[in-house]
């Protein structure tokens, strides 16, 4: 009896263990990637119960929930401009050491864009491998002259969407651009839907002079046709951050340290949800915000349902 006791005491101290997910055929769970900031740093060390998601107002119930020990699906999308050659310089340099901190279970990428987009380096799991292409980037003059950051993005989301598809794992896209230029039939909300159906956040690196695009002033004439790339808006929809860098190899290694901080949130597609566009909204619960008053939630705001 006694050493029944003990077990049971030695049971009851060992720490939580965090969820599995688990794919159940015929079930449709709505990835959620969600960070908490006060005072610019991330808030660490929150629970499943220190949420609540919001499904068009109704609130859900989390089915998986994940933090550190979650795999990462990293998209590192470098654009190869001609103005952004000392920002990719500054990367290369440094792309070993930023690289060594990820873990044996992530997966990473690397795709070069100008007018064209091109994946150098496939996913792998050794993030090693992929430094001599981000070392190789500055170099790159086979894309041509101009930045087509929306298609780019475009690409990466379909990438990471197919190649992670039917595994755990947060996905992101970080992008290193100046966001300059502007995009040719291809607006925003295409670029969001492509985020959305690849449940990716979208986490620019941006040059110190980049700023996001005011909206036009009532009475101005625009082109239907032609948007300025707008990646902070992008960012902000899909539950990303953005850095902006006087180093951006510095830049680059928190970037990647700060994809570690976020929290997975899945939940079951609501019945008859099927088809439309839904709206999410993710909460620090009353226990949460009383710890922390200030703190602020970044998650994607929607996504397209499944049929």
């Amino acid at each position: 009896m006694l050493l029944l006791i003990f077990a049971f005491a030695l049971a009851g101290q060992q720490p939580a263990q965090e969820e599995t997910p688990v794919f159940r055929a015929g079930v449709s769970l709505v990835r959620v990637d969600a960070q908490v900031v006060a005072n610019r740093q991330p808030v660490q060390g929150l629970a499943k119960e220190d949420f609540v998601v919001l499904d068009n107002g109704a609130p859900q119930t989390i089915e998986y929930f994940g933090r550190e020990s979650e795999p990462l699906w990293v998209v590192l999308v470098l654009d190869v401009s001609g103005s952004m050659n000392k920002r990719l310089t500054e990367i290369a340099a440094v792309a070993r050491q930023a690289l060594s901190g990820l873990k044996a279970e992530d997966q990473v990428a690397v795709m070069l864009f100008s007018r064209e987009a091109k994946v150098v380096q496939e996913f792998t799991a050794n993030p090693q491998e992929a430094a001599p292409a981000i070392q190789r980037a500055p170099r790159e003059k086979g894309l041509g002259s101009a930045s087509r950051i929306n298609e780019a993005i475009i690409e990466a989301a379909k990438y990471v969407g197919e190649k992670a598809a039917n595994h755990a794992g947060r996905r992101s896209i970080v992008l290193l651009t100046d966001n300059q230029g502007l995009a040719y039939q291809v607006p925003d909300e295409t670029v969001l839907r492509a985020l959305f159906a690849a449940s990716a956040t979208l986490n620019p690196i941006v040059t110190p002079e980049a700023k996001e695009p005011a909206a036009p002033k009532a009475g101005q004439y625009t082109n239907p046709d032609f948007t300025p790339h707008d990646v902070f808006k992008l960012a902000r929809e899909t539950g990303g951050e953005v850095l902006k860098a006087q180093d951006a190899g510095r830049t680059f290694q928190e970037m990647l340290e700060r994809l570690r901080t976020r929290y997975s949130l899945h939940y079951r597609q609501p019945a008859g949800a099927a088809g439309s566009a839904r709206s999410i909204k993710v909460e620090l619960s009353a226990a949460a915000r009383g710890r922390y008053p200030k703190a602020e939630v970044r998650s994607r705001t929607g996504y397209l349902s499944g049929n």
